[in-house]
């Protein structure tokens, strides 16, 4: 099994590494092409398919992993998304892939894969709840656009799309840190200590889901922050697909505010520093507007390498749901993930760090704006700016896909009104 970065991280943590617990057996599992779903029934439903939700997983390492699924649905909010669901007729049928770094793209056929056995064993007409979180929204978004125009697929018969906390307009990975992790797998990635750790990283980072839902990628150190070209491929394909289903209901919601006021992180200044066996005087800043020395990098006895940017906004403090990792002992978030490798490499790193940043910035999740635009990162968002249907913001900017009352509990009461 490859390593996640949960097992990295406890390779480092003073605290012993927490199982996940297990998640109940499903009713039905089905094997798709490119991954599997898990079929719960609601208990009203007698052990058939009548109401059908699909939810789909989003963007991380390796395969899908169901323990990990219901935990996020049922276990790790204050919200029992499952069981409010069955309470309301629905069946759940959680959507896993093989590869979540694979392309958005070839996703989006196991995703349709999911549809049509969905409604080969649907009873009854009842048309479907189709969506996803962070990545999953995508994917589920460009599965039904692909439905409606390609004529060699069935109808996908859904009443309504659902996305929470997702990228529509992009996603938001510093560039510094991307800089940083890009330096170490060239200086390090057959390290034997850290070597594996570097290379999921880079992994990650380098993966044809992460290029394209990532706003501003860079390749090496020294590039200039800009779409990949996989990302504008994928853009160019979903518009001649429409953009979005157009036969359903759009709804989604944002674990940032949309009243536009930020996170807290300040730009320009230093997030994170490290200095030991390996590195010297390295350090990491938020990103500000205008040009900006974001990193300097420099391993032992090199030469002092700068990160540079320009025409950037302020989207480390942007709102938006925040860069989170599953941990035994917190989240280090993404400047404190760049701490995690320094200490991987054998170095102090500053106590004093800003751990971590706007990963969907609000106005992606709710599809109002464009990210790299600064007046609208920060400005209040109101319905007739969205390209959603309805949508709710969370109360405060909260971690990336955290399942709360205020956001499952709106979902819920949209799916039980669609239908």
């Amino acid at each position: 099994m490859p390593a996640t970065v949960v097992d990295i991280w406890s390779s480092v943590s003073p605290e012993p590494r927490s199982a996940t617990p297990p998640a109940p057996e499903p009713h039905e599992e089905w094997p798709l092409d490119g991954g599997t779903a898990w079929v719960y029934y609601s208990p009203l439903n007698r052990r058939q398919l009548v109401r059908p939700v699909i939810l789909s997983d989003g963007f991380s390492s390796g395969a899908s992993n169901l323990d990990e699924l219901w935990h996020g649905l049922e276990e790790n909010g204050d919200f029992r998304f499952v069981s409010e669901l069955h309470a309301a007729g629905r069946d759940v049928i959680i959507l896993g892939y093989h590869d979540r770094t694979a392309s958005i793209k070839d996703n989006a056929d196991t995703a349709i894969d999911c549809i049509r056995r969905t409604l080969a064993e649907r009873v009854g007409r009842s048309k479907l709840v189709v969506g996803g979180f962070s990545m999953g929204g995508l994917v589920t978004r460009y599965a039904l656009a692909k439905m409606e125009q390609d004529p060699s697929l069935p109808d996908h018969e859904t009443a309504l799309h659902l996305s929470y906390d997702s990228p529509h307009h992009g996603s938001w990975l510093p560039v510094s840190l991307q800089a940083f992790v890009h330096f170490a797998a060239d200086n390090w990635s057959e390290d034997p200590v850290v070597g594996e750790s570097l290379r999921l990283f880079s992994g990650l980072l380098n993966s044809p889901a992460a290029k394209q839902m990532a706003r501003w990628y860079i390749a090496k150190a020294d590039d200039t922050p800009a779409p990949a070209p996989e990302r504008v491929a994928l853009l160019r394909e979903l518009e001649e697909l429409g953009g979005w289903p157009r036969n359903v209901r759009r709804i989604g919601v944002a674990n940032g505010v949309d009243t536009g006021v930020g996170n807290g992180v300040k730009p320009d200044v230093t997030a994170v520093r490290g200095d030991g066996q390996t590195l010297t005087d390295t350090w990491l800043k938020t990103q500000a507007q205008g040009d900006q020395v974001v990193a300097r990098l420099q391993k032992k006895g090199g030469e002092p390498f700068l990160v540079n940017t320009g025409g950037l906004p302020e989207i480390d403090g942007a709102p938006g749901g925040v860069f989170t990792l599953p941990t035994p002992n917190g989240d280090p978030g993404s400047f404190g993930l760049a701490g995690l490798l320094m200490k991987l490499l054998r170095n102090t790193v500053d106590e004093d760090v800003i751990r971590t940043s706007c990963f969907i910035p609000t106005i992606s999740a709710v599809a109002a704006g464009e990210i790299d635009d600064q007046k609208a990162l920060y400005k209040p968002i109101t319905p007739d700016g969205s390209e959603l249907d309805a949508f709710l913001c969370a109360g405060r900017n909260e971690a990336h896909t955290t399942m709360s009352e205020e956001l499952g509990a709106w979902i819920v009461n949209e799916i039980v009104s669609s239908s």
